[in-house]
C-alpha cells in the first residue's frame, strides 16, 4: 500500500497534468475544446479522490490522538503494524483496509467463535460455492463449538463478520465546522450569555490646552444569548442480532456518533436559528448581516478570481492568519482553473506532509452541506475566522441503552442525546462568496 507521502507525490503529477492543459489552451487564447474538457475532469477527479483518501485518513488519526487509543504518526512516517492475534492477521489487515474504527475492528476480532477466524470464513465462502454442507459441518466443528446456536441449525449459514462488515460500510462525509468553533460547556445553566460591544468611542481629539472636553456617547454595550436547544435520536435493534454479531452494538454507536456530528455540521452551515444554531450562510443580524456578502467579482452562474480576491480583501488584516475557506466540491472544481492578474494560479496543492491545499494563501474545508446551486443570487461559499463561531454545549453526545422497555419484541433500544446551541458572536470575521 503506498504511503501517505507516495500517494502525494502521485497527486502533485496530476495536478500537473492539468495545468499543462489550462496552459496550452489559455497559451492558444481558446477556451479547452470538449476533449481537453473530458481530459481535465478525468485527471482532477483522481486527484480530488486522492485528496479526500489523505483528508480522511488525517482526520481518523486526529481522532485516535485526542482520545489517546494510539500515536499520531507523522504524515510521512508509515505506521509500523500492531502485532495481530494469530491466525486472524488477515482478517485484521482486511478490517483495517476498510477504515472502520479501532473500537469497532477490536469488537470484530474478540469474537471468541470460528465467525472471526479465517478458518470459517474460507469455509463460509466454500459452502456458498459448492453447498457441500456435511463437508462444512465436519470442518467447523472440529474445531469449536459456534455461539449461535448450533451448526446445523443455522450457525452455518452465518455470514463471517468481515463479509457482513463490507456489505454494510459506506464513504462518511467529512465534518469540519465542530473542531474550529469556540467550544464552551454549559453546566448547570439555562443559557451562555457573553457581553457585546456594539458601539466604540471615536478617535481622540486633539484640542488646545484650555479647549473643554468633548464627551462621547458611542460607547455602547449589548449581549449574545445562546439557549440549548435537544437533539435526540433513537436506534431499536434486535437483540438476535446483539447476540450473533458482538460489534453490532459498536456499530450502532459508531453510527449514532457520526450523524451527531454530521446534524452539527448542516446547523452550523445552514442553521435557521429556531430551535438550534444559526447557521453561517443564514443571512441574520444576530449572526453575519448581508453586509457581510461579496458578489463583486463573481458571474451569475460562476465564482471569479476577482470575486475571491474582493471577498479576502473585505476582512480586516488581523483576521488572515486564522481565516478558512468552505466550499462545496462543484466549487473548488471552479476555482482550481482560477488565475489572478499575473497568471498565477488561485488554487495551491498542499503536496508536503502537513501543508494543506490552499486557496488564495489560506486553507479551506470541502463539505458536501456547503450551498452549491450557481444561480444569481445564491451563496456558495465562506472565508471564515471560526473561533468567533461560538458553540454551547449543555450536554454533549450522550447514549444510553434501554434493554427492558422493549422486552416484548426482542429489541435494545439506543437512544442517542445532547443539547446545545451556536451562532457567530462578530460577524467582522465572515465574509460569504455571493454569485451576482
Amino acid at each position: 500500500m503506498p504511503t501517505p507521502v507516495e500517494r502525494r507525490q502521485e497527486r502533485g503529477q496530476l495536478v500537473t497534468q492539468m495545468r499543462a492543459i489550462q496552459a496550452k489552451a489559455d497559451g492558444e487564447k481558446r477556451a479547452m475544446t470538449p476533449e481537453e474538457a473530458q481530459e481535465f475532469d478525468r485527471i482532477d477527479a483522481a486527484q480530488e479522490a486522492i485528496r479526500a483518501e489523505l483528508a480522511a485518513d488525517e482526520q481518523r488519526r486526529s481522532r485516535l490522538a485526542a482520545i489517546g487509543n494510539e500515536p499520531t504518526p507523522g504524515p510521512s512516517v508509515r505506521p509500523s503494524p500492531a502485532p495481530e492475534p494469530r491466525g486472524e492477521s488477515r482478517l485484521a489487515a482486511q478490517l483495517e483496509a476498510l477504515g472502520l474504527s479501532p473500537s469497532y475492528r477490536a469488537a470484530l476480532l474478540r469474537r471468541g467463535d470460528e465467525v472471526a477466524s479465517d478458518a470459517y470464513d474460507q469455509t463460509f465462502r466454500s459452502f456458498m460455492a459448492n453447498g457441500d454442507l456435511r463437508a462444512a459441518q465436519t470442518a467447523i466443528e472440529s474445531r469449536t463449538t459456534l455461539q449461535v446456536d448450533v451448526f446445523t441449525k443455522g450457525g452455518a449459514l452465518q455470514a463471517p463478520t468481515l463479509w457482513v462488515a463490507q456489505l454494510i460500510k459506506g464513504v462518511d462525509d467529512l465534518t469540519f465546522a465542530r473542531q474550529y468553533a469556540t467550544r464552551i460547556p454549559v453546566l448547570g445553566a439555562a443559557s451562555l450569555g457573553a457581553v457585546t460591544l456594539d458601539g466604540d468611542v471615536d478617535d481622540f481629539d486633539w484640542t488646545s490646552e484650555i479647549k473643554a472636553v468633548t464627551e462621547d456617547t458611542g460607547l455602547k454595550f449589548g449581549k449574545r444569548e445562546l439557549k440549548t436547544n435537544p437533539l435526540t435520536k433513537e436506534v431499536k435493534v434486535s437483540n438476535d442480532l446483539l447476540r450473533k454479531v458482538p460489534a453490532a452494538e459498536g456499530l450502532v454507536r459508531d453510527r449514532l456518533a457520526y450523524k451527531y456530528g454530521i446534524t452539527w455540521e448542516k446547523a452550523v452551515l445552514t442553521g435557521t436559528g429556531v430551535r438550534g444554531p444559526l447557521g453561517v450562510f443564514t443571512a441574520s443580524p444576530d449572526g453575519i448581516p448581508t453586509s457581510r456578502d461579496v458578489s463583486t467579482g463573481n458571474t451569475t452562474t460562476s465564482i471569479g478570481a476577482d470575486g475571491l480576491i474582493e471577498t479576502k480583501h473585505s476582512i480586516k488584516s488581523a483576521y488572515w492568519a486564522g481565516l478558512r475557506w468552505a466550499f462545496h466540491r462543484d466549487a473548488v472544481k471552479q476555482i482550481r482553473k482560477l488565475k489572478d492578474g499575473n497568471g498565477q494560479y488561485l488554487w495551491a496543492p498542499g503536496l508536503s506532509g502537513g501543508i494543506p491545499d490552499r486557496i488564495l494563501e489560506h486553507p479551506y474545508d470541502v463539505s458536501e452541506h456547503v450551498p452549491n446551486t450557481f444561480t444569481s443570487g445564491l451563496y456558495v461559499g465562506i472565508l471564515a475566522y471560526w473561533p468567533d463561531y461560538w458553540i454551547a454545549d449543555s450536554v454533549d453526545l450522550s447514549i444510553q441503552v434501554v434493554d427492558q422497555l422493549y422486552a416484548r419484541t426482542r429489541q435494545t433500544g439506543f437512544i442517542g442525546h445532547g443539547e446545545g446551541d451556536g451562532q457567530p458572536v462578530r460577524s467582522e470575521g465572515f465574509a460569504r462568496v455571493k454569485l451576482a
